[in-house]
């Protein structure tokens, strides 16, 4: 079992990120701290989006596997939704 939170944690210290850069998350705290099962199967993570001042953070599924991923950022306020095959 993961949060949204620890797995967007590890992806920003790659990153260079902190919490405090956050300037927009399509999710409330209790989004961000809901446990959910992010191993192969189906999705269970909420989509979201989430900007800092560089970089636009997404979840992302292989097979059913959940992740975070991110690109530079240019941010339009749509929630990005799972990026991969399952």
């Amino acid at each position: 079992m993961t949060t949204w939170r620890k797995r967007i944690t590890k992806v920003m210290e790659d990153r260079g990120d902190l919490w405090s850069d956050v300037e927009y998350c399509t999710l409330d705290d209790h989004g961000l701290d809901r446990e959910f099962n992010d191993g192969f199967g189906s999705p269970e993570g909420e989509p979201f989006g989430l900007w800092t001042q560089n970089w636009i953070y997404f979840p992302t599924c292989y097979n059913g596997a959940e992740g975070v991923e991110s690109v530079c950022r240019f941010p339009d306020g749509v929630p990005i939704k799972h990026v991969g095959g399952w």
